[in-house]
């Protein structure tokens, strides 16, 4: 028996269960289904701890360097892992939604700009239905920017890694690789590039590390 479990949440909005807030899922498998509820079980056991628990260190808090992920790419063959990026380059890691307008509307702001990210390597992760994930490299011709890697988080290892609460997400690395900061929601061109040079105020952001 085929089961469809779809979930529908806006990548911005006040929630009760902030982590959540970005789970857009179309699951067509018992065994999927399985990890979804396994999944909420935990978050809720989570949820029912004394407030005054203290909430264990982000996993990139933890380790500062790139992530050990794994996404399929869009030709359904071949994997992406950290060891694709090339070396001695600044990294923009974003964490999308094909679906979500806020993801396109930072995918467009990108590409308007693009000029100024052709010595940063982006990698695209999503955990979206991989058709979806198709129909938005087709659509923004990803495959005309060699600099931009994209393939799907069939694990759901970077949402828990970074604890992400809204999409688009982005997190920034310098040359060798070391964590600079994290952006949440959309996010001007010229604010990740300042990002990138260390001459962002943070002053403006809430929880950026």
């Amino acid at each position: 028996m085929v089961f469809n479990l779809i979930g529908k949440v806006s990548c911005f909005g006040n929630y009760d269960h902030p982590y959540f807030c970005i789970i857009f899922i179309k699951i067509s498998t018992m065994k999927q289904v399985l990890i979804v509820r396994l999944g909420l079980i935990l978050f809720g056991n989570t949820q029912a701890q004394s407030p005054t628990t203290t909430a264990p260190e982000a996993p990139y808090m933890k380790n500062p360097g790139i992530p050990p992920f794994k996404l399929l790419e869009v030709d359904s063959v071949h994997f992406i892992t950290k060891d694709d990026i090339k070396k001695n380059r600044k990294v923009l890691l974003m964490f999308f939604s094909p679906e979500c307008e806020h993801c396109k509307h930072q995918m467009q702001d990108i590409l308007a700009d693009f000029s100024k990210f052709k010595d940063i390597e982006i990698v695209m992760a999503t955990f979206q239905p991989f058709e979806q994930m198709q129909s938005f490299y087709s659509y923004f011709r990803i495959a005309d920017h060699p600099n931009i890697l994209m393939g799907r988080d069939e694990k759901y290892l970077l949402p828990p890694y970074y604890r992400m609460q809204s999409l688009p997400f982005l997190a920034l690395y310098d040359k060798k690789g070391q964590f600079i900061m994290k952006f949440e929601g959309n996010q001007k061109v010229d604010t990740i590039l300042l990002a990138f040079d260390g001459k962002y105020k943070q002053s403006s952001l809430t929880d950026n590390k």
